[in-house]
């Protein structure tokens, strides 16, 4: 199966950047989201990238792929408080229907 390994709990000041990565086994990996969970709260989807692409951004988020090293990093611009959670990647090998393979930074 896949193995997804994350980097470890991140502390960043408010109003810095911050770059949380996540490395994957199975080079069949089609598509990558990404997921935040607030204290108390269900998972939220951020953003996510195919596995043609080595760039994807929307507003403060930015995902980065290195198929080759089987890497991928969510970098956040300009970190605000409600930027505080548990951020999940993930990895499917089909892109819809797919299974996800959810892996914390605890």
């Amino acid at each position: 199966g896949n193995k997804v390994e994350q980097s470890p709990t991140l502390s960043v000041q408010e109003g810095n950047s911050s770059v949380i990565t996540c490395t994957y086994t199975d080079g069949n990996s089609e598509y990558f989201p990404w997921y935040k969970q607030e204290s108390g709260k269900g998972l939220q989807f951020l953003i996510g990238i195919y596995s043609n692409k080595a760039k994807e951004e929307d507003q403060r988020l930015t995902v980065l792929l290195n198929k080759t090293a089987k890497h991928l990093s969510l970098h956040i611009a300009t970190t605000e408080a409600g930027d505080s959670a548990v951020y999940f990647c993930a990895a499917s090998t089909q892109c819809f229907p797919g299974i996800f393979y959810l892996y914390s930074n605890l």
